[in-house]
């Protein structure tokens, strides 16, 4: 086996097409894959020979790079035998950009070890057109001088690119400019203030550079990925997913954490795959509960319907093995789903129960007693508790239990110029500024006719967190929250020059202890939506991780629950739901006019993603859809549901999917 290269996490199946190691967590895995950039260094280092690294950019790679920086200042790992060359480069763009793949690189690894910078090479993004086409043979002649890439690292797109090399992007192609897929530039807008300023044409190497190195790690994190990954890693290679490309080469291999490998056939259906104890797992209740609802629904039958037949006939015959019979493994299955449903999300008054009262479920052991309870509701950003929970927000205010929503960003990148133009417009003509500042709003007025765009400074984008706040306090008082339990906590990582180079730090990790101490909830609400293609949600999901671990000794923290929600960009699978909250028609109306409240996000919402509907429609469709599942399955139909997964803070800590 070559130096560095681990074995897969267990053995091959015949669904996948591709080698792949699978961690526990994203950082954990990014140490591993150090770990094996190290030994391939040190091991050439000790026979006299350079390194030649391919390396990516983006969120991927981010803490393989910090922790490679560790290794260099605590562990003395030299790179100054290493090469680098870089996947690509957006065009046209300078070098000095603060989005530019070449500052991305000098600030997050180049700065922090000694590489020799003439051994850095970043695709050139302002070169000129006519000369694109010789320049990117210069790159490739400049790879094949070094003697080749010893070792590359990938990070996967949603579409399934690696590189920019878009789907159709051929198996033979070269290091060349291209146009970038509308998904791509979507899922960057945020980056560069707005679709509409989003370079359309980048510089990469091609797919047939890439499969020349002689060794390719990809790297994937988060369930955002997890379908493109099961493409690329089960699926046909194609030039649609030009990751399935990978599948050709002898030594490329996938590293994933247990979120991206969540569609895997071992992960998802692992019953396919052979009998469960063979496999090191057991037909504990989620699974059975999981291995049904699929059998269910790829039958097309309610649960009490299924027969012995159709388990045998889909690979669940141990499954019958089990309970015995189709009958006693439906009603499991039924019964699980049942117990799910509750009207009363944080629990009824012990002095109003009645007898004949339908049970509350699912029971909360740890504060089923104690009524009413003090609630936190963590909204990323703010508008994601009315989005994904707004119905079940209003329904805890109203059974009169103490709810506090906390927003946790500002959420000003998300406010166009034009919406604040209105308002800073309204406010020169109503005459509500005198003096200077009724000057400089009418200054900013009329920059924004004569071109289009404001001016961006620090008091801009502190005006914009205002409109966002006040949209959310509109928000909440329709659902029955004052003002006064509304914390807009403004965590420091949320920063327009941030981009994609967020990170959570230690004041954001004490910005939430500090918050969260002060309340000690019964009960907290949090997102769970990781399919945020911009990561704001699993950045605020991390920093609440951090602060419910650096404050696990506290006595409130063993007394409380944590249920994640979604709803913005993903929903519960119906074997991962442990609380499901069915609407009334009157309360999805009034869900969506607590989401109208939010009028900078509505009609004009500027970070959308790949889903071009708007987030009330999102809301509503998923909602209902999930009724229609709970229907589907033989339950009672309503007209939506909101769905919540259970972790106790223990367990969240512990087993967080991030």
């Amino acid at each position: 086996m070559r130096v560095g290269m681990p074995p897969p996490s267990s053995a091959p199946n015949r669904f996948e097409h591709v080698p792949l190691t699978v961690h526990l967590g994203s950082a954990e895995a990014s140490r591993a894959v150090a770990a094996e950039i190290a030994e391939l260094i040190r091991a050439h280092q000790a026979e006299g020979k350079p390194t030649v690294l391919g390396l990516a950019t983006g969120s991927t790679p981010l803490s393989v790079y910090a922790e490679l920086i560790r290794l260099h200042r605590e562990e003395g790992l030299s790179f100054r035998t290493v090469t680098s060359f870089n996947l690509d480069e957006y065009s046209p763009l300078t070098a000095v950009h603060p989005q530019s793949y070449r500052r991305f690189m000098d600030i997050n690894l180049f700065e922090h070890i000694d590489i020799p910078r003439e051994n850095t090479h970043v695709p050139d993004g302002a070169v000129p057109a006519g000369r694109v086409a010789a320049y990117c043979e210069g790159y490739e002649a400049k790879i094949r001088e070094a003697g080749g890439i010893d070792l590359q690292v990938l990070g996967i797109g949603r579409t399934g690119h690696i590189g920019f090399n878009e789907p159709g992007s051929a198996r033979r192609s070269r290091t060349r400019l291209v146009t970038l897929d509308p998904v791509t530039r979507r899922d960057a807008a945020e980056d560069f203030g707005g679709e509409e300023h989003t370079p359309r044409y980048a510089i990469t190497m091609g797919i047939r550079t890439i499969l020349e190195a002689r060794r390719i790690v990809l790297m994937a994190w988060g369930q955002h990925k997890a379908e493109i990954v099961r493409a690329a890693v089960e699926g046909p290679i194609t030039a649609q997913v030009t990751a399935s490309f990978l599948q050709e080469h002898d030594h490329a291999r996938f590293v994933l954490d247990q979120a991206a490998a969540g569609a895997l056939t071992r992960h998802r259906t692992p019953w396919l795959l052979g009998p469960l104890e063979d496999q090191g797992l057991v037909w504990d209740a989620r699974m059975t509960r999981r291995a049904i609802l699929w059998l269910s629904q790829t039958r097309q039958k309610p649960i009490l319907k299924l027969t012995d037949d159709d388990y045998n006939e889909s690979g669940l015959q141990d499954l019958l093995r089990v309970h015995g019979s189709a009958y006693d493994a439906n009603l499991g299955g039924f019964y699980q789903m049942q117990h799910t449903i509750t009207g009363w999300p944080g629990g009824r008054d012990p002095q109003r129960t009645r007898p004949g009262d339908a049970p509350v479920r699912p029971l909360m052991a740890s504060s089923a007693g104690v009524y009413p309870k003090r609630i936190v509701v963590l909204s990323p950003h703010p508008d994601d508790d009315v989005i994904s929970m707004g119905g079940t927000l209003c329904r805890l205010a109203d059974h009169g239990h103490e709810v506090h929503i906390a927003y946790q960003v500002s959420g000003s990148n998300a406010v166009s110029d034009e919406a604040l133009w209105r308002i800073l417009r309204f406010a020169s003509d109503a005459g509500l500024s005198e003096g200077s500042r009724s000057d400089s709003l009418r200054g900013l007025c009329e920059a924004y006719e004569a071109s289009g765009v404001l001016p961006p400074s620090d008091e801009l984008a502190r005006w914009k967190g205002l409109v966002r706040r006040q949209e959310a306090a509109a928000a909440a008082r329709l659902c029955g929250v004052p003002l006064g339990r509304l914390h807009f906590l403004d965590l420091p990582f949320y920063r327009p020059s941030a981009g994609r180079r967020r990170t959570i730090g230690s004041a954001d990790v004490a910005r939430m202890r500090e918050f969260l101490g002060k309340i000690r909830p019964h009960l907290i609400f949090a997102a769970g939506d990781l399919d945020d293609p911009h990561g704001t949600h699993r950045l605020c999901l991390r920093a609440l991780r951090e602060a419910l671990l650096q404050g696990s000794g506290e006595p409130w923290t063993r007394e409380s629950e944590l249920w994640l929600y979604r709803g913005a960009w993903a929903e519960w699978a119906p074997d991962e739901i442990d609380m499901a909250v069915p609407l009334s028609p009157q309360e999805v109306l009034r869900r969506r006019r607590a989401i109208f409240r939010h009028e900078s996000q509505k009609d004009q919402a500027l970070f959308l993603g790949e889903d071009r509907r708007e987030f009330w429609q999102r809301s509503e469709d998923r909602s209902r859809r999930l009724a229609e599942t709970y229907n589907a399955l033989g339950l009672a139909e309503y007209e939506a549901i909101e769905a919540f997964r259970r972790y106790s803070p223990q367990e969240f800590m512990r087993d967080a999917p991030l």
